[in-house]
């Protein structure tokens, strides 16, 4: 199954309450993930609330074309969850 994120919404500051289509739900502080030319405007809050769940991506973007890869967002949602350190070792994250 591949993972997609099936809905998202603006806690506060740069957190984000996600829900992936295997069901699992988590949040996620991306402040310190926004990296690079194509996020350095996300770094405002009032830009960085404005994502939405693309339906043809299923992933969260913004309206100026960033986006995150739903494999990484799961990441930083469960990256502490001892259940599934063998996955994300897999998918390069954790060596």
């Amino acid at each position: 199954m591949f993972l997609h994120v099936s809905g998202a919404r603006h806690l506060r500051d740069f957190q984000v309450e996600l829900t992936f289509n295997n069901g699992r739900q988590g949040v996620v502080d991306l402040r310190g993930s926004l990296d690079g030319d194509v996020f350095e405007p996300l770094r405002d809050v009032e830009v960085f609330s404005q994502f939405r769940v693309d339906p043809e991506l299923e992933t969260i973007v913004w309206p100026n074309g960033a986006d995150l890869g739903p494999e990484f967002l799961y990441f930083q949602a469960f990256k502490n969850e001892p259940d599934l350190q063998e996955q994300l070792r897999s998918w390069g994250y954790i060596a």
